[in-house]
């Protein structure tokens, strides 16, 4: 994820996001200012996330969540989970008051890192647990 927002960024002009950084520290009982540039605590936070969002996706694979359902389920928590932090620390904007945009940019990032997971994920886990319950055969 982090790469790709490099590139969009290089390709657009945004700046880079500190927020996640700000929210790391928040959760740590820090108190970053807005002017801080906080880049090895962003850095933890997105690797962190990533690392969490990955073992999850390791479980929800085993259980028979796999492909576009799970990218899409995937995309959905990882934007979820990065709002909910950002906001109720008060270190990120309500989505309501971002610029036309950013909310598609924060998707399509979210949903690249989903699809590198899963080339991951396929590779190491196996979706053994499924379960048979309600089919013919059961």
């Amino acid at each position: 994820m982090a790469a790709g927002q490099r590139v969009e960024r290089a390709v657009t002009g945004r700046p880079a996001s500190y927020v996640p950084g700000r929210t790391l520290l928040l959760l740590a009982g820090r108190s970053p200012g807005d002017d801080q540039r906080p880049a090895a605590a962003t850095a933890l936070m997105q690797v962190g996330t990533g690392v969490a969002l990955g073992a999850l996706r390791g479980v929800w694979r085993a259980t028979g969540l796999i492909g576009v359902r799970a990218d899409v389920v995937q995309t959905l928590t990882r934007v979820i989970v990065d709002q909910t932090l950002e906001n109720a620390t008060g270190a990120g904007a309500p989505p309501r008051t971002w610029r036309r945009g950013e909310g598609v940019v924060e998707v399509v990032h979210a949903a690249v890192a989903a699809l590198a997971t899963r080339a991951v994920v396929e590779r190491l886990v196996d979706p053994v647990l499924e379960s048979r319950r309600g089919t013919a055969s059961h």
